[in-house]
């Protein structure tokens, strides 16, 4: 926009023998909506809803599971955000350059230190509040002006380290954009959310997810449907045009 295995180091590989309970995992071609911002529309005929961790409550995501929907929890793993109620635990050191949107600021992910409990309890609260997965945003930072020197190396550790945290919760987790390192991270999570990969011509290099029979949430902003759904329909994707500000309004493929 424009995220368990007890013992292993933080970029280390998965073992999904360690998790207590088997984990939700989406297929391809899953219906869904995405919807971040405005009163919440739960008529959307979607088997899957990823919306805000921290704007929905416990009882919001148990009427979508009483509806048989399963929910995404969305979180910021790779920004700081000033308008959550966690800002203020995050130190100025860690926080770099604006990410684009107001109120958000590239995290330094090296610091696993500082970030990895503030992270740790915010996938705490998705799972105190009932969701199936979560959707960890701004993952990429490695390819933007953070205001960090970020590696290729720092991110997969990172975003290896999110996974981990929550597999650990029971929670399905998916790729947040990240193209370049799909080949690295496609074992390490369940599912993929992706942005304009029609746009720009980068659809195909989210095979290795739908080759593994896992769902791939896509979206477009610019482009209409007659542009990308065909496609969309021969990779598997889960295809939605939206509108940027992510409400309510979908066009399916």
């Amino acid at each position: 926009m424009l995220a368990g295995c007890a013992g292993q180091p933080d970029g280390g590989p998965q073992d999904d023998k360690a998790s207590a309970a088997p984990r939700w995992q989406p297929r391809p071609g899953t219906s869904w909506q995405w919807q971040l911002s405005g009163r919440l529309d739960t008529s959307v005929p979607a088997a899957v809803y990823d919306i805000d961790g921290f704007d929905h409550t416990k009882a919001t995501v148990a009427a979508l599971h009483r509806q048989g929907r399963k929910v995404i929890c969305y979180v910021s793993t790779g920004a700081w955000e000033d308008f959550r109620p966690d800002a203020g635990k995050f130190p100025k050191s860690v926080l770099g350059r604006g990410n684009g949107w107001q109120g958000e600021r590239w995290l330094d992910i090296r610091r696993t230190d500082v970030l990895k409990p503030l992270m740790a309890a915010r996938l705490d609260m998705c799972r105190a509040k009932g969701f199936d997965a979560v959707e960890p945003d701004n993952m990429d930072g490695y390819r933007n002006r953070t205001g960090f020197p970020l590696t290729a190396a720092d991110q997969l550790r990172y975003n290896r380290l999110v996974a981990r945290l929550a597999h650990e919760r029971g929670l399905a987790v998916g790729l947040k954009n990240d193209l370049d390192q799909i080949p690295q991270l496609v074992g390490d999570f369940d599912f993929a959310v992706n942005e304009q990969c029609a746009q720009y011509g980068e659809c195909a290099r989210l095979k290795p997810f739908t080759a593994a029979g896992k769902a791939v949430f896509h979206v477009e902003y610019e482009l209409p449907t007659s542009r990308f759904c065909a496609r969309s329909r021969e990779l598997r994707l889960s295809s939605l045009q939206k509108k940027y500000e992510l409400g309510a309004w979908r066009r399916p493929c």
